[in-house]
C-alpha cells in the first residue's frame, strides 16, 4: 500500500518545530473544548481529491477508477463515483483584506489575476474578501462576496481589483462563509484558496492569554494548543464533509522572523497560526504555500492551479460499522501502479 501523503513541508524555523512537537502531545485536547458549534458529518459519504505522482514527483493524470482502492481504517471501500483530473472544479478565491495586507495591496491583486490565467475551461469561481472592521467598543467581522461563482474571467478580475478592507482579521469566519457558499455548488469538485497571514483577530486574543503567563518561548508554546480550537475544528469538519481542499498561502506578515527579539507571547501567536494553516492544507489533502517574497505570489497562485489540474476526485459510502462519536478514522489510498504515490487528506473525525 503506498503512503496517502507526500512528504510533510520542512518548517522554517525551529520555533514551527518546536511547536509541532508539543501538538504531537496535545491530540488528546481536540476532543475537550466545545465552546463553539461543529459543523457535523451527517452521511456516510466520503469525498477525497487525491493527486498522484511517481518517485520523481512528477504528477500522474491518465488513471482510472480501477486504478484506486480506498482503505478506511484498514478495510476497503466500495468507490461509488470518480471523476478524472479534467473535471471542472468549483473553488472560491478567498482575499485577506486586513490592514496588514495595505502596503502590499497592489501586488497581492495583480498577483492573484495571474490565478485566473491558470484555470481551465469550465472552472467557476467566487471571489470572496474578508477582515475585521473595528470602532471603539467592539470588533465586527465582514465577509464581502465580490462575485459569486462564475466562469466570466472578467468579472473574476473585476472582483479582484475592487477588493478593499482594513482593520484585524477574520479568517476562520471568511473560511466558514466560502464552504457555505460552495455548499450551493452541488457535486462539483470543490476547493479554497485562501491568501492570509493566518493571524486570526480572536484567535490571537485567546493565544495571548492563554500565554500570558509565560517566561520562556518553550512555556509559551505549550500554553497554547492550535488545533485544539472550536474554529478551526469546524472548518475542518464542514471541509470534510463536503470533500473540499484547502490550500493557504501563507503571507510574510505571518512570519515571526520579522520581529526582532519577540516576547515568547508573539512566539506562540505566530507559531499557532502557522500550525493552523498547516492543519488546514494538511486535513483537507490541500499544500501550505509559505510566501518569502512578495513578488514570488503571482508563480505560487499559478502553482496552485496547476496543482489542483491534477487531482482525482473520488468518494466512497463508509461502511464502517463504528458509532459515530467522534472518533478518528484513518484513510489510505493504494494505487495499482506500485511506483507511484498517492495523496490526499489522511482521514476524518466521524460525528
Amino acid at each position: 500500500m503506498t503512503p496517502s501523503n507526500f512528504p510533510a513541508h520542512r518548517l522554517r524555523t525551529k520555533i514551527y518545530a518546536a511547536l509541532l512537537l508539543i501538538l504531537a502531545f496535545g491530540g488528546a485536547a481536540r476532543a475537550q473544548e466545545q465552546d463553539e458549534p461543529v459543523e457535523t458529518i451527517n452521511s456516510n459519504l466520503v469525498i477525497l481529491n487525491v493527486g498522484v505522482a511517481d518517485r520523481k514527483g512528477q504528477a500522474v493524470t491518465d488513471l482510472s477508477r480501477g486504478d484506486f482502492a480506498i482503505y478506511e481504517d484498514g478495510a476497503r471501500q466500495s468507490i461509488v463515483s470518480f471523476e478524472p483530473t479534467s473535471s471542472p472544479f468549483s473553488l472560491v478565491l478567498l482575499l485577506d483584506m486586513s490592514g496588514s495586507t495595505l502596503n502590499f495591496r497592489p501586488t497581492l491583486k495583480q498577483s492573484a489575476l495571474r490565478f485566473i490565467d491558470a484555470l481551465a475551461p469550465g472552472d467557476r469561481v467566487a471571489v470572496i474578501s474578508f477582515w475585521t472592521k473595528r470602532d471603539k467598543d467592539k470588533s465586527e467581522g465582514k465577509v464581502v462576496t465580490l462575485t459569486d461563482f462564475t466562469e466570466d474571467r472578467r468579472d473574476i478580475a473585476h472582483a479582484i481589483s475592487n477588493a478593499e478592507g482594513a482593520g484585524g482579521t477574520n479568517l476562520y469566519e471568511g473560511l466558514r462563509f466560502a464552504l457555505r457558499q460552495l455548499a450551493r455548488e452541488g457535486k462539483r469538485r470543490k476547493a479554497v484558496v485562501v491568501l492570509t497571514d493566518g493571524k486570526d483577530t480572536e484567535l490571537e486574543t485567546l493565544d495571548r492569554k492563554a500565554s500570558g503567563a509565560a517566561n520562556t518561548n518553550e512555556e509559551a508554546l505549550a500554553a497554547v494548543k492550535p488545533e485544539a480550537n472550536p474554529r478551526l475544528r469546524a472548518v475542518l469538519d464542514m471541509a470534510d464533509r463536503q470533500g473540499v481542499t484547502i490550500y493557504p498561502l501563507a503571507l510574510p506578515s505571518g512570519d515571526i522572523k520579522r520581529i526582532a527579539q519577540p516576547l515568547p507571547q508573539q512566539i506562540a501567536i505566530y507559531a499557532a497560526a502557522r500550525a493552523r494553516l498547516q492543519s488546514l492544507a494538511d486535513r483537507t489533502g490541500g499544500r501550505l504555500h509559505v510566501i518569502n517574497r512578495l513578488e514570488d505570489l503571482g508563480k505560487l497562485y499559478a502553482e496552485v492551479a496547476a496543482e489542483m489540474r491534477t487531482l482525482y476526485s473520488i468518494a466512497y459510502q463508509s461502511s464502517n460499522t463504528r458509532p459515530r462519536d467522534g472518533s478518528w478514522r484513518s484513510i489510505n489510498i493504494e494505487v495499482t501502479r506500485a511506483e507511484l504515490i498517492a495523496r490526499s487528506r489522511p482521514g476524518y473525525y466521524a460525528r
